[in-house]
């Protein structure tokens, strides 16, 4: 039998195209996946279109920005999960977002706030003996503040952030924290921007290195992306300033 056979993955905001590849990982791993997202249409015709085994795979509703029901979304959950992977994202433009404030808060609702309000409550749950996981979904532009995307970049600094203490917090616990630093990927939430075709990532590179996570807090997935990240991090502010 495949060890993963008995364990479950909770995906929240599994409608973005990243977390659709790793319902498709998981479910080719052997777990079952509950995929929570507002579209819940969209999921259940990739599901359909992709052939997968609905047996293995639930789809519930669940709004990133909608704190007040994220208790109930979890005690009402038909199995407690062994990982979860917060995959919840929004990006509006950045001098829109400084324009108007509404859709910089959007940003830090879906992309940071969401998940410190569901994570916590998952995470508080000491009942729920199976946790062993839970992967975030960050990304390069929380690395360093730079004046094209700061606004977007300080949801996911705040969020990686986050994850950084929620890993220490549940170190007695034996349960893993991971947080993926991700460059661009060709996704629906990076359509009409002009990004370096050589530095794109696929979609299911990227679930790869969530479905496989090790150990390791950050995760940079792609050799080029990891040279990119160490050198934001020790790059003078001036040069910093100087990036596009």
């Amino acid at each position: 039998m495949n060890q993963n056979t008995n364990k479950t993955v909770l995906i929240l905001g599994a409608n973005s195209d990243v977390a659709k590849q790793c319902i498709k990982q998981y479910v080719e791993k052997g777990f079952t996946v509950i995929a929570a997202s507002r579209n819940t249409t969209s999921l259940e015709n990739f599901i359909n279109s992709n052939h997968l085994d609905s047996s293995k795979i639930s789809v519930l509703y669940f709004d990133a920005a909608d704190f007040d029901l994220h208790q109930k979304f979890y005690s009402d959950l038909p199995t407690k999960p062994h990982i979860v992977v917060y995959a919840a994202g929004f990006l509006v433009d950045n001098q829109k977002a400084l324009a108007d404030f509404k859709g910089a808060r959007q940003m830090m609702e879906v992309n940071y706030m969401g998940g410190v309000s569901v994570l916590s409550i998952i995470a508080m749950d000491k009942n729920n003996k199976n946790l062993e996981r839970i992967i975030g979904l960050s990304s390069l532009s929380g690395v360093r503040g730079r004046k094209s995307n700061f606004v977007y970049g300080s949801t996911k600094a705040a969020f990686t952030q986050f994850l950084a203490g929620l890993r220490q917090e549940l170190a007695s616990r034996k349960i893993i924290v991971n947080a993926l630093v991700i460059g661009y990927i060709r996704t629906k939430i990076n359509e009409g921007l002009e990004l370096n075709e050589s530095l794109i990532m696929e979609p299911d590179y990227v679930a790869k290195y969530i479905v496989n996570a090790g150990n390791s807090f950050t995760i940079v997935p792609n050799f080029k992306w990891k040279m990119i990240y160490y050198i934001l991090k020790v790059l003078p502010e001036g040069l910093v300033a100087k990036l596009p």
